[in-house]
């Protein structure tokens, strides 16, 4: 078993978890009960709400066939690529949009996930 690969699913799992419950009650229930937004945009991020989901989930799993299975090794490098997407894009989007880590640090959860996909996949 690849014991890097393994800790990249463990926290890509939990990522999902708190993106699922916590950023679900943070983020989804406001978004939907939002008054002011037509409902096109209302429900087409919310949409996309979901495809973050499922991605999130398929990260975890990714990882975790890549540690078990060494001849998987294409899903953890696959993984690797989204972490290290959502990541960079996760620190770039504060400062550009004047907003704080504090409020949004979601690229700070993938740091740890891209750095131990590639330590892992190496």
């Amino acid at each position: 078993m690849n014991v890097l690969l393994m800790i990249a699913a463990v926290l890509s799992g939990l990522t999902f978890l708190i993106h699922t419950f916590l950023g679900g009650r943070e983020i989804a229930v406001p978004l939907l009960r939002a008054p002011d937004l037509e409902p096109v945009p209302k429900y087409v991020s919310y949409y996309c709400w979901h495809i973050a989901t499922i991605v999130l989930a398929a990260m975890a799993a990714m990882y975790g066939l890549a540690a078990l299975y060494p001849q998987s090794w294409e899903l953890g490098w696959m993984a690797t690529g989204l972490a290290l997407a959502f990541c960079f894009l996760g620190l770039a989007l504060p400062p550009l949009k004047k907003q704080s880590y504090k409020a949004m640090p979601q690229g700070w959860l993938f740091l740890p996930i891209a750095l131990l996909g590639i330590a892992g996949g190496v």
